[in-house]
């Protein structure tokens, strides 16, 4: 079966499986079946709205029951996901409202679905779609439960229409075909002995990003696993509960960002009862760079709560790709490359080197492509394809790709190469494993070195007053088109003296060079996507506009 709709309704019959809502209320068990039956109704409320197959379907609204009945429901009407990404701080309002209409807009959606208490800030305009608010769709679901019409299974018609962050210019729709999406699931199933009967999958992440949407969410969905659903405001106002929730449902499966393990790492050494971490086998870490020792720090929390050191899963993905890309064999655990910095940054070569030697760089080991996927490391300047430990780009091809960037035939055309998916990533391979290095726009050539900003962001966020995870570090071209570093850092604190001292020290330190310019910023500023990743050229853009929001010195 090569259509998510023909999944869902075999793993809907086949199973007695559940997707329980957790968080602030009482948890909410439903039955994959029972779920099944609502998404009909409201994909006939849809088809009775004029959503025909082929239409793309615009979603906006919390994690919530109604919200994930009503993407199933757009599959069942023959139509495309659209999620729509909820403002990450309540400052950024403004850029919320315009964000959304542009991508509605690019989507050329047949129907908004906004839930009631966002609809407010979505003011309709002429040309706009229809719109329906989440609850009334609910409501005209079971109103028809019978009127339902059955869309002809097309495995090459689009289940989702992802847009990048778009915080350089417009954001670019990524196409995911049934039939790739169900690719990437049966790689991910055959890589980590997926069990439908037996993994319980445990998630927060936002709906609206690949990781939370593809990997969790529809993988549950269409095998009819158990499934553990919070929110990531749930998860971001008491970090403690993820942990609790795979404790209490016996989770064995779950992923976030590298800084999420930072906050459970925390909450498990503040836990005041032991937790039953054992069955957890697969933590996946993924979405942006995996930190070693934040890793090591998470097993170290995590152990006395019973979970196995190999449960840690460090891993590459991305939406080109539908979500997986290459995966580490289950149970394994953290294996990193250690490898000199010098010749690194300077030849472009992975030596390896002693951990303990001067300069040493350790990068972890994300593993081998999923089936139906194959990589290969390319030199940026003559497209050369490079061996062993010769540092280039990532590029990738296989059964999970992309078509391409929705109406951008340009962005299309830069985006493949012989049919080559060209990442932007910066990596090498080690026994046939990929080691990530960076991204190609973000390294900084200084004195003809390759400084990765993630070692000055890493290093910064050490020291005493900063926040963790909300650095950044770029470049900016200086007299005679030299590139020197600048960082920006979130702070309350107001000694910025002592702070700007302990940064530049700091800095020299683990990368042999002193930073340009130093800024602190209000928390809460530091420019990111929607799914949380730091954006670099946005911040970039910012400090020569002398548009960043200093923090405040105490007068």
């Amino acid at each position: 079966m090569r259509t998510l709709t023909a999944r869902i309704e075999q793993a809907a019959t086949a199973r007695r499986g559940t997707i329980t809502f957790v968080g602030s209320g009482e948890p909410d068990p439903v039955l994959w079946s029972t779920m099944h039956a609502e998404s009909l109704g409201m994909a006939a409320a849809m088809q009775a709205r004029g959503v025909r197959p082929g239409d793309r379907v615009a979603i906006l609204g919390p994690t919530s029951r109604a919200l994930v009945t009503a993407m199933q429901a757009t599959f069942f009407a023959g139509a495309t996901i659209v999620v729509l990404p909820l403002p990450m701080r309540l400052a950024s309002l403004e850029e919320f409202i315009a964000s959304t209409r542009t991508r509605v807009r690019l989507s050329e959606a047949a129907l908004l679905v906004v839930d009631k208490d966002l609809a407010p800030f979505i003011d309709e305009q002429p040309g706009d779609p229809q719109s329906v608010l989440l609850d009334v769709l609910m409501t005209e679901g079971t109103a028809h439960p019978d009127g339902w019409r059955r869309p002809a299974d097309d495995p090459e018609r689009l289940a989702i229409l992802q847009f990048t962050s778009g915080s350089t210019a417009e954001p670019k729709g990524v196409m995911l075909p049934h039939h790739t999406v169900c690719a990437n699931h049966d790689g991910i199933m055959g890589a980590v002995d997926y069990s439908a009967d037996d993994d319980v999958l445990v998630s927060w992440l936002p709906l609206y990003h690949d990781m939370g949407l593809v990997g969790l969410l529809l993988l549950g969905m269409t095998t009819g696993a158990d499934l553990v659903l919070a929110s990531p405001q749930d998860f971001l106002a008491s970090p403690g509960r993820w942990m609790e929730w795979i404790s209490a449902y016996g989770g064995t499966a779950t992923a976030g960002p590298n800084f999420s393990y930072v906050l459970a790492t925390r909450a498990l050494r503040r836990a005041k009862s032991p937790l039953d971490l054992s069955r957890l086998r697969i933590a996946l870490n993924g979405a942006e760079p995996v930190d070693p020792a934040t890793v090591r720090e998470f097993i170290a929390a995590a152990e006395p709560h019973k979970m196995s050191p190999g449960a840690v899963f460090p891993a590459f993905g991305m939406a080109e790709v539908a979500i997986a890309g290459t995966f580490p064999p289950p149970g394994r655990g953290l294996v990193t490359d250690v490898v000199d910095g010098g010749v690194l940054e300077h030849e472009r070569y992975a030596v390896p080197t002693p951990a303990d030697s001067e300069g040493a760089r350790e990068l972890p080991r994300l593993g081998k492509p999923v089936a139906g996927l194959e990589m290969r490391i390319v030199d940026t300047t003559t497209g050369h394809v490079l061996r062993e430990r010769e540092v280039g780009e990532l590029q990738i091809r296989g059964t999970s790709l992309t078509t391409g960037y929705y109406r951008n035939a340009s962005a299309t055309d830069e985006l493949f190469t012989d049919g080559w998916l060209r990442t932007g990533d910066l990596a090498y391979e080690v026994d046939g494993e990929l080691v990530m290095c960076g991204r190609i726009k973000d390294v900084i050539i200084v004195g003809g070195r390759n400084v990765f900003p993630q070692d000055v962001e890493r290093a910064v966020g050490t020291v005493d007053g900063i926040r963790a995870g909300n650095v950044i570090a770029f470049g900016v071209e200086g007299r005679h088109g030299k590139e020197s570093l600048v960082v920006v850092a979130e702070t309350r604190d107001d000694d910025q003296e002592r702070m700007r001292g302990e940064v530049t020290h700091t800095v020299r330190e683990h990368v042999g060079l002193p930073p340009k310019d130093v800024v602190f910023v209000t928390p809460g500023t530091i420019p990111k996507t929607s799914s949380g990743k730091l954006q670099r050229s946005l911040c970039r853009e910012q400090y020569q506009a002398d548009q960043l929001q200093p923090a405040a010195v105490a007068g």
